[in-house]
């Protein structure tokens, strides 16, 4: 890691050491990148607010929205030194911390809504929330982040020869890497945070996300062209902090998971009105959206599930996901 994100953890950790527990009422901190209007920060302030209610004022919840103590990274990071309580980040930069995670970037692994649903909020997606404990990050429930699709500043996206070339920005993910690089395009690593500023001088020549953050990060007023395709369909992942976990007694436990999981069926909700709303409003202001044809992303992409035939275990939990449901 670069210096200055050691000086920035440092700030944020003296940051948040300012807030502890008070009389009888503990005040979780928790921090994420996305901006307020966000439909995922909505879902963590649902949560907040039922957690109060559950815990009848026990158990309280700040949130630090906008990157105010850094970007994904950094704030995973706090996580594991204990001076962060807990963070929202995308299963993408997840898989750095959290190898198995990375079956969840796969282009294309799930069918549609209901087989998503059914491998995250079932005994899979249980079993992958809690890998993350022996890297001392815990986690409590799968946010919807909707599927992923390409923008771009100059021309449409209609098929994978039209990636041949491109800079498209992704994060800091090896699976997000290998499968731009599968369909044609140049990746290139890029915080979400530089990302606008990058579009605009030309570091890159497009991205790829859902259409809420698409419109909240403004990104539409660089690019003009967002082309559904659908790649890949990544969850955002609630993680607490092992630290606060460990310190928690049964019945804080209970409240916090019983308020994570309670908030998502609400975010979802959000999320789905939110992805009509961000396409409506981005076509307003001139950008152009299209179906692209998806089986020939889908052929492209095919050599990446080969990868996984060396490691059994992973290979093995491909399959479960692929043959739940049929």
């Amino acid at each position: 890691m670069k210096i200055k994100n050691h000086w920035w953890i440092i700030l944020s950790a003296c940051l948040l050491m300012a807030c502890t527990k008070q009389s009888d009422t503990r005040n979780l901190k928790l921090a994420h990148s996305l901006n307020a209007q966000h439909p995922v920060h909505l879902g963590m302030v649902e949560m907040g607010r039922i957690l109060k209610e559950i815990s009848d004022g026990k158990m309280t919840m700040e949130i630090y929205a906008n990157g105010q103590l850094g970007q994904e990274r950094d704030l995973l990071e706090l996580l594991q030194i204990g001076s962060l309580d807990m963070t929202k980040v995308s299963v993408g930069a997840l898989e750095n911390f959290v190898p198995e995670m990375k079956v969840l970037t796969l282009p294309y692994i799930f069918r549609d809504s209901a087989h998503r649903w059914s491998v995250l909020q079932g005994p899979i997606g249980k079993q992958l929330l809690e890998k993350g404990s022996k890297y001392w990050l815990r986690g409590l429930c799968f946010y919807d982040a909707g599927s992923r699709s390409f923008y771009s500043k100059t021309k449409p996206i209609l098929s994978p020869d039209d990636l041949a070339g491109m800079k498209v920005r992704v994060m800091n993910s090896q699976s997000a890497f290998d499968m731009v690089h599968a369909l044609g395009g140049s990746p290139t690593p890029v915080s979400f945070g530089e990302l606008y500023t990058a579009l605009q001088q030309g570091v890159v020549d497009g991205a790829e996300n859902n259409a809420p953050s698409f419109f909240t990060s403004r990104h539409y007023e660089v690019c003009k062209y967002y082309s559904i395709d659908e790649h890949s369909t990544i969850p955002d992942a609630l993680i607490v902090s092992t630290y606060l976990w460990e310190s928690l007694s049964e019945q804080e436990r209970s409240w916090l998971q019983e308020a994570a999981d309670r908030s998502v069926n609400y975010q979802k909700k959000v999320w789905a009105a939110s992805v009509q709303e961000s396409l409506t409003k981005v076509q307003a202001a001139g950008v152009e959206i299209f179906h692209p044809e998806k089986s020939p992303f889908e052929a492209k992409v095919q050599g990446l599930y080969q990868a996984f035939e060396t490691d059994p275990e992973l290979k093995q939990l491909i399959e479960e996901i692929q043959n739940l449901g049929k």
